[in-house]
């Protein structure tokens, strides 16, 4: 006992000797925080798929069920109403390029370009886009612009077409995100719908420079934003004012709106569900905070994505290394914010 009450008196002593040693604490405080934040900065920590090792995603022989899930242990496969999120070494390619060849699919990517983001960023948007964008399959380029004459000349591989639609040109983001939505209903409806099964909606400010294939092909397709795929919920931008029809209190995940995509009717439908909410918000002088795409996070709260793009699909290469992106597909152009902001 007498052993124990002197060990007690002993390990007392020390902690009072430690705390007393404030700038040697208040060093090793600094030094541990500095440690947790580069590890969970460079080695986030992920939530895992909870899908049972073996289970199928979908029910019958559905092309997503050849998807590996369990390939990616460091990274979140799926999410939690079983929808997969598409990572490197997950997939074969050649399995998903042969079902949707099979199929007869093809696909519209929409892409507009108004000012002067015509002349700095479309030409290696759609040279890119040749080389890497759905190799193999028919795709039908639809360029939104103000100046269709100035639309550059791109060599496109057979079964591929560049169809050029004329808009207007708007200032206010509010306006430009409207006419955005309200155009590609338009083009659904009008043209798309009779051509082609898949639509995929991108910026222009980005570059291909890995395969982006039938592999994100699916019937609601989301991305998960570079800049909050690892954080929590609660430091997404979600916009937080109720009085806007785009307002979230939670969610799931943080979307990009720099690229999504679907059949043509459901890309229809948050197109459509969108311009809705914007037109809502404009009648009560509200604006989200990040416009449209504050309103497509709404619609994908409420209707879940049946498939989700890894950040792989749209990185921001400022953000710098980051151990569970392994390739990179699509890259957010260098952003020349005073040429674009003089564009008048």
């Amino acid at each position: 006992m007498a052993g124990a009450a002197n060990r007690t008196n002993y390990l007392v002593v020390k902690m009072r000797h430690l705390l007393r040693a404030k700038p040697v604490c208040l060093l090793f405080l600094c030094v541990a925080v500095a440690l947790l934040t580069f590890y969970h900065r460079y080695f986030p920590v992920t939530q895992k798929c909870a899908l049972p090792r073996g289970e199928n995603l979908r029910p019958g022989n559905h092309i997503d069920n050849s998807l590996d899930l369990w390939s990616r242990l460091d990274v979140e496969t799926c999410t939690s109403w079983r929808a997969p999120i598409i990572w490197d070494g997950m997939f074969q390619s050649v399995v998903y390029d042969k079902y949707y060849t099979e199929k007869g699919a093809s696909v519209a990517l929409t892409v507009f370009a108004v000012g002067r983001y015509l002349e700095i960023y479309l030409k290696d948007f759609l040279k890119t886009a040749e080389r890497y964008f759905m190799v193999g399959l028919p795709v039908d380029y639809y360029v939104f612009t103000d100046v269709p004459r100035n639309v550059p000349e791109v060599q496109l591989a057979p079964g591929r077409t560049l169809q050029v639609v004329g808009v207007k040109r708007h200032e206010r983001w509010q306006d430009i995100s409207m006419m955005r939505m309200e155009t590609i209903t338009e083009a659904i409806e009008n043209v798309i719908s009779k051509r082609n099964e898949y639509v995929f909606c991108m910026d222009v400010d980005q570059v291909f420079v890995g395969p982006f294939g039938s592999e994100a092909l699916g019937d609601s397709v989301a991305l998960l934003h570079a800049y909050f795929y690892n954080k929590p919920v609660s430091e997404y931008t979600y916009d937080r004012n109720p009085k806007s029809v785009a307002y979230m209190e939670d969610g799931d995940y943080y979307y990009h709106a720099a690229v999504f995509g679907g059949t043509w009717q459901n890309v229809k439908n948050i197109t459509q569900s969108c311009l809705e909410g914007i037109k809502m918000d404009k009648a009560n002088g509200v604006e989200a905070i990040w416009h449209d795409e504050s309103h497509l996070n709404k619609y994908f709260w409420l209707y879940k994505p049946s498939k989700v793009l890894s950040p792989e699909y749209c990185w921001a290469t400022e953000i710098g290394f980051s151990s569970d992106i392994h390739v990179h597909r699509l890259i957010w152009a260098e952003k020349y914010y005073k040429a674009l902001r003089n564009q008048k």
